[in-house]
């Protein structure tokens, strides 16, 4: 009986340490005043209709604007994963802006950086991309979170030899080391 209960114990239990370990990069404040349901493709198509509701989107960002009123972000939109992460550049929407009052460093946001936003809808604004007039939807920044870049090192398995255990590991290449006896140091 005792075991039973430790068992069902852990089975109760286990799922909540899991739900702890989940860190997302916008605040739960933020994610709390999301609005279900308004997607990307929702508000491009019809930005006056979601105005003042709050949305995460992510994306890479590709210029950086300031002004005296504030800075700008233009970020062309990636979906999100479960963590709140853009992943699958293919398959953008489109892309949006993203302003706030206060100075954005374009060294910051440098060109490129991947980014999720917390943001309220304000509106739209039409701007040329080549010669093309483009309605990009406006968000007022919350939150920003800025993306470290992944290391992204192919794997490859070293098999074992006697007195030697193989490991996974990335593949470093360090040259020639045949001449290894010292017959050249001085």
């Amino acid at each position: 009986m005792k075991r039973l209960f430790t068992l069902s114990a852990l089975t109760l239990v286990f799922p909540l340490l899991l739900q702890g370990c989940v860190s997302y990069p916008i605040s739960k404040k933020y994610r709390d005043e999301v609005t279900p349901g308004v997607t990307f493709e929702n508000v491009l198509e019809n930005p006056a209709a979601y105005k003042g509701k709050v949305v995460i989107w992510g994306g890479d960002i590709i210029q950086t604007n300031n002004d005296s009123a504030g800075g700008c972000l233009i970020i062309l939109q990636i979906p999100l994963d479960n963590n709140e992460r853009p992943v699958q550049k293919r398959y953008s929407q489109g892309r949006f802006i993203a302003r706030s009052s206060h100075f954005l460093d374009p060294e910051i946001f440098k060109n490129g950086t991947t980014i999720t936003v917390a943001g309220q809808v304000v509106g739209s604004k039409k701007m040329l991309i080549d010669k093309l007039l483009y309605h990009y939807p406006v968000i007022a920044i919350k939150q920003v979170y800025l993306w470290q870049k992944e290391a992204n090192y192919p794997y490859y398995y070293y098999p074992a030899w006697p007195g030697y255990w193989g490991y996974w590991g990335p593949y470093y290449d360090f040259g020639d080391d045949d001449d290894l006896d010292g017959d050249d140091l001085e």
